[in-house]
């Protein structure tokens, strides 16, 4: 079902269409560039065949080859960044039109085996939160987001994050400046890399001895230059190139471990130092971004730091280059720009890891802003302190479409501390706790959630939702749930209730009698610590451990029609236990004979 256009709709398109009018005038500009380009050529061998190689009338034409290549090069730059703005724009309508799922990424690697609610939550994988929310253009943001997303936050940390996400969801030219940085099709800077190779220590040597090799270059230079006009100094010429060849043999490995180590992590330095640039040079009202900015000041800015760095790999890297081989190794090319390097890492690379950090906030800040202005129906929870209580009206799951229908809940306070939620398959019971813990992960990241109305005390997660055997482990399924459920009860005695436990199904895979004095025992137990939680089962013998419980437990359903061979659902949440099944129904419908 499509959903109708709203304002941010309206202005993604907007942009959208101006940027692809200037994509198609800037292909126009580069035909005729080109063309130009040709006809320089044409002319530049047409006065060298006319007039001669000794009349230098044909450095005419080579020069204005060279400045019309300096505005070639400048327009495809532009040309790139034009396009990637409609990538940026693109993907915006396709999520606030709910047509994201699979074009992102999935953030399968950052999945940690045995979370207490990860894969129970759908926070990785296709069509998973992540994959919402990760506009992310570089690693560390990335790192971030995924980080945010298993490890909730203090409360005074997410009213912050509050803060700031509100002031860059208004900023939607900053956002678009942060996604034409770069390649819009992968992820830039491998943090974990840089990180790595900025605490690695190689040393090439003492400041003096690259003054000295410098100055042997300079001198080796001169005498040579000196030999090939006049024929003087001939053997000294031979005696420093021999010294220059002992002294990179001498050198030779060091200089090999600081090339092969800055090689990987030197990648998309580019993308990091105007990320940086961007950070620095912007104007933030919200106290956390001024703080991002303070980390990375000081006598010198992170960006220029990094922008040299990206300069001396370039240089470094010039080597390669067939035409430069011979006279690289002459001027000990290799040598002297892993110096440099060498020397940039002992006077900045301890400042590393907290420009990564900055960046990865900042970006994923950026990506919760994205979110907030791409859905302006959110709300941003109201994070309180005190005893554990969850309040939301008209709550609906944020990854789901338009269609998606809210629901209120109310946990803790004077309302229930225990839901104990009955109904058939595919009523929505499932659904319907993804959606609650889904709510409580963006809450403490400092995102809006989906509701009309949210108000929550700092909680800690535990799910079993989705908990799955293993044959590698030696684990059923059963004695994997129950593990699952050791951890939930721990944590609930750790952080003494804070807790909201989400237990789907609870024990199914034991008889009725054992589930039933388990679950009962589990569910107690849970209660009992202050814990906050939501149960489901379509097994009619559970729901009365409510009864057991007392006041702070209540139940409630999801219920079902059959009607003309079709399962109906209306997926509202009502008071009271389920009166329907529709197992048989259902197995009839597909042609099973019951």
């Amino acid at each position: 079902m499509a959903i109708p256009a709203d304002p941010i709709d309206i202005q993604y398109t907007q942009r959208l269409d101006a940027r692809r009018r200037a994509l198609a005038q800037a292909d126009r500009t580069h035909a005729r560039i080109s063309q130009l380009r040709l006809a320089i050529v044409a002319a530049g061998l047409a006065t060298l065949w006319w007039t001669g190689p000794t009349s230098g009338w044909w450095l005419l034409p080579a020069a204005l080859f060279a400045g019309v290549a300096v505005i070639h090069a400048r327009l495809l730059g532009r040309a790139d960044r034009i396009r990637s703005a409609i990538h940026f724009y693109e993907q915006g309508l396709a999520r606030i039109r709910h047509e994201w799922i699979g074009h992102g990424r999935s953030g399968d690697a950052y999945r940690q085996a045995d979370h207490l609610f990860a894969d129970d939550l759908d926070l990785f994988g296709r069509g998973s939160l992540f994959e919402l929310l990760a506009t992310t253009r570089t690693r560390a943001g990335e790192e971030t987001l995924a980080r945010w997303l298993l490890a909730p936050a203090p409360h005074e940390t997410a009213r912050a994050r509050q803060e700031a996400v509100r002031e860059l969801a208004t900023r939607l030219d900053l956002r678009e400046t942060v996604a034409v940085i770069g390649d819009h099709v992968k992820v830039a800077v491998d943090a974990p890399l840089l990180r790595r190779w900025a605490a690695s220590t190689v040393g090439l040597g003492r400041p003096a001895i690259r003054m000295a090799i410098g100055l042997l270059v300079v001198v080796t230079v001169t005498v040579f230059a000196t030999w090939w006009q006049t024929g003087a100094f001939g053997t000294l010429a031979l005696g420093l190139l021999i010294a220059q060849v002992l002294v990179a043999m001498a050198f030779r490995p060091r200089v090999i471990a600081v090339v092969e180590a800055v090689d990987e992590p030197a990648h998309d330095l580019d993308v990091l130092a105007r990320l940086l640039q961007v950070i620095e040079q912007a104007s933030f009202e919200s106290t956390y971004l001024r703080q991002l900015q303070r980390t990375l000041g000081g006598d010198r800015t992170a960006s220029s730091d990094i922008a040299r760095l990206s300069r001396l790999v370039a240089l470094l890297a010039s080597r390669r280059n067939v035409l430069f081989a011979a006279p690289a190794a002459f001027l000990m090319w290799a040598t002297q720009w892993a110096f440099a390097i060498d020397a940039w890492k002992r006077r900045v690379g301890s400042h590393v890891p907290h420009w990564l950090d900055a960046v990865g906030e900042f970006e994923a800040v950026l990506a919760l802003a994205g979110f907030a202005a791409e859905h302006p129906a959110c709300t941003f929870p109201d994070l309180v302190d005190g005893p554990p209580m969850l309040i939301a009206e008209q709550l609906a799951h944020a990854t789901l479409g338009a269609d998606a229908v809210p629901n209120d809940v109310a946990l803790g306070g004077d309302a229930a501390h225990l839901v104990l939620v009955s109904g058939s398959n595919m009523s929505g019971k499932s659904t319907w706790m993804r959606t609650i813990g889904v709510a409580v992960v963006l809450a403490r990241m400092g995102a809006p959630v989906r509701a009309t109305r949210c108000r929550l005390s700092p909680l800690a997660i535990g799910a079993a939702i989705r908990v799955q055997d293993s044959l590698t482990d030696g684990r059923s399924r059963f004695f994997a749930e129950i593990l699952r459920l050791k951890h939930i009860v721990d944590l609930a005695r750790r952080e003494r209730g804070a807790v909201l436990f989400l237990l789907d199904e609870i024990l199914s895979g034991t008889n009725s009698h054992d589930r039933r004095i388990g679950a009962e025992a589990v569910v107690i137990g849970l209660v009992d610590t202050g814990a906050l939680g939501i149960v489901t089962t379509h097994d009619l013998a559970l729901v009365a451990v409510a009864d057991r419980i007392g006041p702070h437990a209540i139940n409630a359903h999801f219920d079902d029609r059959f009607t003309d061979g079709q399962l109906r659902f209306d997926y509202q949440l009502k008071p009271g236990i389920v009166e329907t099944s529709n197992a048989i129904a259902l197995m009839r419908s597909i042609g099973i004979d019951v």
